[in-house]
């Protein structure tokens, strides 16, 4: 039986591991995607951790993987579906069957893309629509795409795009941007991005694959056709908790319940990285909450 049994080796993940095995425990970092580092393999350029400016964030992960592993670190690969109370710890399934016994279990799973929730969005899955724009741009060089979304990755999207694509188009539906100051300041010097603003939209268009996005001013009221290749999506991430909400207290949009010590309504059982409520979803507090889930999960076991 493993002291934990960390799910997800993305920045949190990552973090509790290293400082649970500096802290002696002994832990297993179980990832359902192979030598997987969540959702940072995504970002094209990281300007904001200290010390590693300017990395992909592929690079950063693969660092943090690195560092994990000198430590001798073990991982399993599989997904977590099911987690039932024993005795003396948990006794966590996967999908293959097998079934993993820990004293205490760090869940850090992170967040997955949100959907805009417009019926055609399977139907074009993979035919022009993508949620990535670092795992699937090159396939539009030439091209003309569109970003719909307003904060960092919707402008980190396009501004990766625009060093592929003929042009660029932006939707959003306010008119300003949340992106970070230093990245709409490098997007306004694009010649080929178009910024729509107050756009809602209404349809992704297509027949064998996408053809353009039908766009409705919330303003004026006027309709709008854009024509692109490509469309991607960039408003917002959902957590990923399904397997966890009979468990353990979680808010009204999925995400865990859990505070700056990462420990969640059931003893036991801590959450870290973007799957928790918190303010501020970046590398640093993902890396924060590893170790602040370790130094919890010390002190769960000093008072068993």
């Amino acid at each position: 039986m493993w002291d934990s049994l960390i799910i997800g080796s993305g920045p949190a993940g990552l973090g509790a591991a290293i400082y649970g095995k500096r802290a002696g425990l002994s832990v297993l970092v179980a990832e359902k995607e192979y030598m997987g580092t969540g959702q940072i393999a995504e970002s094209g350029q990281v300007d904001n951790y200290l010390g590693l400016v300017g990395k992909s964030g592929y690079d950063l992960g693969e660092i943090f993987l690195e560092d994990a592993k000198n430590l001798g670190v073990e991982f399993y690969e599989g997904e977590a579906v099911a987690f039932e109370k024993k005795e003396n710890g948990w006794s966590v399934s996967f999908e293959n069957g097998e079934v993993i016994e820990a004293k205490t279990v760090i869940y850090g799973a992170g967040a997955k893309h949100r959907p805009l929730g417009l019926p055609e969005e399977a139907d074009y899955a993979g035919k022009g629509i993508s949620y990535c724009a670092i795992c699937d741009g090159a396939f539009y060089k030439k091209k003309v795409t569109a970003v719909i979304g307003g904060g960092d990755v919707a402008v980190e999207d396009a501004i990766f795009l625009a060093g592929l694509c003929e042009k660029v188009y932006l939707i959003h539906r306010r008119d300003s941007l949340r992106a970070a100051k230093s990245l709409q300041e490098k997007l306004f010097t694009l010649p080929n991005v178009e910024l729509v603003w107050n756009a809602a939209v209404e349809e992704i268009t297509g027949e064998a694959f996408v053809t353009g996005v039908q766009l409705l001013d919330t303003q004026t009221k006027e309709e709008r056709f854009v024509a692109a290749d490509g469309i991607f999506i960039a408003v917002g991430i959902q957590p990923v908790s399904e397997s966890f909400k009979s468990l353990v207290k979680t808010d009204e949009a999925g995400y865990i319940c859990a505070g700056e010590d990462c420990c969640t309504s059931v003893p036991g059982i801590f959450a870290v990285g973007d799957v928790r409520t918190k303010k501020l979803r970046q590398i640093v507090t993902a890396v924060a909450d590893g170790a602040n889930a370790v130094n919890s999960v010390q002190e769960y076991f000093q008072t068993r």
